[in-house]
């Protein structure tokens, strides 16, 4: 039966490719490395004779079976669940040790690698084991509450190096562990796809194959479009309707509603950058960028806000009066409409309301935020992973298929390697497009070692990039361009996160992920820098890594709680920037960024404001993210229970717990910070001292050559970029188009 036939989710398989040839690591750093695994996620039982060796006592253990037994949807298996669920441990979880060997091999950048097999090498000498551990016993020989301990050591240590190889390796053991675990979706009762909604159709996209052959292939066309993300899909719609032969390119592979939403171990594969997400140089910022055909609009989260007045004007001010012009707000008003975006079919889900509700007691401005869900209610938290619907309007489902209608063509697995100028008169001319293409194997798959590779050229009269804003500048200096601006100006809407934990179940994996905003706290210096408080993705392996480990038991118990839990981000627009630049060795992306003090303490601020929405909510518990800073656990009195509850957020408690998050601040690096939003690294002004495009998106110094996409920003847009970046893909576009007008195709 196929999948428009059904009434539920049932995603076929994406199989993986194959895992790296070699070993990443030598069996001895493996199992140094899997015995830190097991103190992450240890085994806790009580199958040990002896008392000293057990990681709980007895009264402990039998409080956490109590506590995991009680959160278990599945009551008469509960018991037997809560057991089964303590004792798995990273080593016992089927597909872990798979999972790492490919992060470690493909996606861990070679010099933290090969930190970590130094950490690794010494835990398995006597005078290594004493330098590190104080001890000359072998780490893999010790207690597993020997382990922790000497793992909260390495957490506070004057040594940059064991601070960053315990947090990341943690981080790291978390996240598989969230990924492939087989007990933690029994536990909290979560579905492999969403209960709510239907499959949808997909539209039948035509690929360009290339056959086997030594010599590159060559093909002529007249816009050349490198990505398929949000840019690139408007570039393409625009300018085949106006008679253009387009190609669009990606190194992507297409997966149709039949595939999605993919699991959560592949989709950080198949659909993101670097098998999930990229980590700053200093470990201080995560970033999550989509990879996937059709670009971030693929797995993004359908929030759909134009950009905000001040914005705007702010920069008109940088010389870019088109940003205040009607044209702009045509642009803007044209591709929501494509999109059907509105907020009049929105339904929150539990997160979302408790924004809506905690905002309005507390007298902030709280928005509904509308979505490009084509007019209709899109009620499933699983966008993340791909939208199985097909209600999401990205890329995907309307921009590309308006492209192919109208004569475009596509290549997916395509590499591009530099970009092909011509020298006249001093100027760049671009003239084409070298690549390497990669096609599926004989199954239809990327799993298979079957594959035809291809060196391709692509000749073109226009050549629009739109790889995003940690790939573009990149390919613009993989291709020779020397502006010393490119790669620069980064933003990414540093954003920090805030749980609370509800006395009912509150499934935050089910409805729509992002329908809500507070913007009380969006201009906190005058100049129009500050923080939005939104909801976050709730999906185990996306929001779990987050929270921070204190022990394997506390790490099981916050897990399990994730069935009566809420997560929230404190948005920061920054007024700081980094840069992105290619890596020395293998010249994949690096990001240098740190969230600055500003913009700390901007998110301070929505934390703040965060906590007491979750207080005025009903919250029984309430986290932050920051090492070091323990919950705030409310008292006895019943949450709303007038009688009892009447301070609110005078609570003398909550006032004191308040202070303390105040106190601690959001220091580097105990504080956590994530971003799903990179902007500006290729960037747009009136000047090339300053800028790397024109205002018509043309790259300084060259003819032919534009870039549309979220990296041509000024700054930060302030909200989810996907409207901005659209609205200024329509523009750049529709003026490429216009300069074409008369000329004779290739």
């Amino acid at each position: 039966m196929s999948t428009q036939q059904m009434d539920f989710f049932a995603p076929l398989a994406s199989p993986l490719p194959p895992l790296p040839e070699g070993e990443v690591l030598s069996p001895s750093q493996w199992v140094t490395l899997m015995a830190i695994g097991d103190t992450v996620i240890p085994a806790i039982n009580l199958s040990f004779s002896s008392s000293e060796q057990r990681l709980v006592p007895e009264d402990e253990y039998d409080e956490a079976v109590a506590k995991v037994q009680s959160i278990i949807p599945a009551r008469n298996s509960a018991q037997d669940l809560a057991h089964k669920f303590l004792a798995e441990s990273a080593s016992t979880t089927p597909g872990l040790k798979e999972l790492l060997q490919r992060t470690f091999s493909d996606y861990v950048r070679p010099e933290a690698r090969k930190g970590i097999c130094t950490i690794l090498s010494a835990l398995d000498t006597r005078a290594g084991c004493l330098l590190l551990t104080g001890s000359t016993t072998s780490f893999h020989l010790q207690p597993v509450h020997i382990r922790q301990q000497i793992l909260h050591g390495w957490s506070q240590s004057y040594l940059p190096l064991l601070r960053g190889a315990v947090k990341g390796l943690a981080a790291i053991f978390k996240a598989t562990w969230t990924k492939t675990s087989p007990m933690l979706p029994q536990v909290l009762g979560f579905p492999r796809a969403p209960v709510h909604g239907k499959p949808g159709k997909g539209f039948q996209y035509s690929f360009i194959q290339f056959p086997p052959g030594p010599e590159p292939e060559t093909i002529e066309t007249d816009v050349l479009i490198v990505g398929s993300g949000c840019g690139a899909g408007v570039c393409a719609k625009n300018l085949a309707e106006a008679g253009h032969r387009v190609l669009v390119v990606d190194k992507a592979y297409h997966f149709d509603p039949a595939h999605l939403p993919m699991s959560e171990a592949d989709a950080g594969i198949h659909l993101f950058q670097n098998g999930g997400v990229e980590v700053s140089d200093d470990s201080s910022i995560s970033v999550i960028a989509g990879s996937a055909w059709g670009g971030g609009g693929t797995v993004n989260w359908s929030a759909s806000l134009q950009t905000q007045g001040f914005v705007r004007q702010e920069w008109a001010d940088m010389g870019l009066p088109f940003f205040t012009s009607s044209e702009f707000q045509t642009s803007l008003d044209r591709v929501c409409h494509r999109m059907g975006v509105s907020a009049d079919h929105v339904r929150h889900n539990k997160t979302n309301q408790v924004l809506l509700d905690g905002a309005r007691k507390l007298g902030y401005s709280v928005k509904t935020v509308p979505q490009n869900t084509g007019g209709k209610s899109h009620y499933c938290g699983y966008c993340t992973l791909g939208c199985g619907p097909a209600e999401k309007q990205g890329p995907v489902v309307s921009w590309l298929p308006d492209a192919e209608k109208a004569g475009a063509l596509f290549i997916e697995g395509f590499t591009a390697d530099k970009i092909l100028f011509d020298d006249l008169n001093g100027t760049k001319v671009a003239k084409g497009l070298k690549g390497t293409w990669q096609s599926r194997d004989t199954n239809g798959t990327v799993s298979g070692p079957d594959k035809t590779t291809r060196a391709v050229t692509i000749h073109a009269k226009r050549i629009i990039v739109s790889c995003g804003t940690l790939q573009s500048p990149l390919l613009l200096l993989r291709s020779g361009l020397t502006n010393p601006q490119i790669g620069r100006n980064l933003h990414l809407h540093p954003a920090n996160i805030m749980c609370a934990i509800f006395p009912t179940p509150v499934l935050p994996w089910e409805g729509a992920i992002l329908t809500a905003v507070v913007d009380s706290f969006q201009d906190l210096d005058g100049h129009g820098h500050g923080t939005k408080l939104e909801a976050t993705s709730m999906l185990p392996s996306w929001f779990l890594p987050i929270l921070p480990w204190a022990s394997g038991l506390d790490f099981k118990l916050r897990a399990a709680a994730l069935r009566n839990m809420t997560g929230f981000i404190s948005l920061v627009r920054d007024h700081d920037t980094g840069r992105v630049y290619p890596d020395p060795v293998d010249g994949r992306c690096r990001i240098a960024y740190s969230p600055s003090p500003l913009d700390r303490k901007h998110a301070l601020v929505g934390l703040e404001a965060l906590a007491k929405i979750c207080y005025v909510a009903g919250a029984t518990e309430i986290l932050t993210t920051t090492i070091g800073v323990p919950s705030f656990v409310r008292g006895d009195a019943v949450p709303g229970d007038d009688d009892n509850d009447d301070q609110g957020i005078n609570d003398p408690r909550f006032v004191a717990w308040l202070a303390e998050v105040r106190r601690k601040g959001l220091p580097l690096p105990d504080a956590t910070f994530a971003s799903a939003h990179q902007m500006g690294t290729c960037r747009m002004g009136a000047s090339a001292k300053t800028s790397v495009v024109d205002p018509q998106g043309r790259v300084w110094g060259t003819e032919g050559l534009f870039v549309a996409d979220a990296s041509v920003f000024p700054s930060a847009s302030g909200v989810n970029p996907m409207v901005t970046n659209m609205a200024l893909s329509d523009w750049i576009s529709r003026g490429v188009g216009r300069g074409m007008r008369g000329e004779a195709r290739l």
